[in-house]
């Protein structure tokens, strides 16, 4: 769906609603939403965004999902947030008190949904919003009651430092973490299979 120039500037300000359940295994949170997002209601929607074709090769997703079916992330155990609600053209902007007060909103939303993850995409938006300026990509020490918390790098397709197999690793780093009690489980199932048949052989 295309949108005048009018009808993205009348998007400003707007909110786009939560994809969010109580215990993810992901709570992905994006800076705050675009226009594009803000006109079509759905997370990461402005062409060029790499965030849900980095979802599916990172192993999020079994298929590449489209911004519209954003829903069907709940059904993988992942859904997405934002640090800041109001919509902008671009981050900069908003204020650190924007940031600041969204950080504290986000924590008061992930005791209450208690996500496994909390998946911050963007560390300069992390640092400001959690006060903690020296924070890299990568699992934090902070936690948020029993959740822990993952900065992911901006998936924007304006992000140079970071190509899209580069993004699609380290999204994937949080992903092995996330679910690794299913890859133990796979692994354990797979030891008794070899078991079994390794007896049916000696009898």
């Amino acid at each position: 769906m295309g949108f005048t120039p009018e009808e993205l500037q009348a998007a400003r300000g707007r909110l786009v609603p939560d994809v969010a359940a109580p215990g993810l295994r992901v709570l992905f949170c994006g800076i705050n939403p675009g226009l594009m997002s803000a006109a079509t209601g759905h997370h990461f929607a402005r062409p060029g965004n790499r965030f849900w074709p980095v979802l599916h090769r990172s192993g999020f997703t079994p298929r590449l999902l489209k911004p519209a079916e954003q829903e069907e992330m709940l059904a993988y155990g992942i859904g997405i947030t934002n640090v800041v609600e109001r919509a902008s053209a671009r981050a900069d902007e908003l204020s650190a008190e924007e940031f600041r007060e969204g950080g504290r909103q986000l924590a008061e939303k992930v005791r209450r949904l208690r996500p496994a993850w909390l998946a911050v995409a963007g560390v300069t938006a992390y640092r400001v919003a959690f006060d903690d300026k020296h924070a890299k990509v990568g699992p934090q020490d902070r936690t948020i009651g029993g959740t822990r918390i993952w900065v992911l790098p901006n998936p924007s397709g304006l992000n140079a430092h970071w190509p899209p197999a580069a993004l699609a690793e380290e999204y994937g780093r949080l992903r092995a973490a996330a679910f690794a009690d299913e890859t133990d489980e796979a692994d354990e199932t797979e030891g008794t299979e070899e078991s079994e048949e390794g007896d049916a052989r000696d009898v």
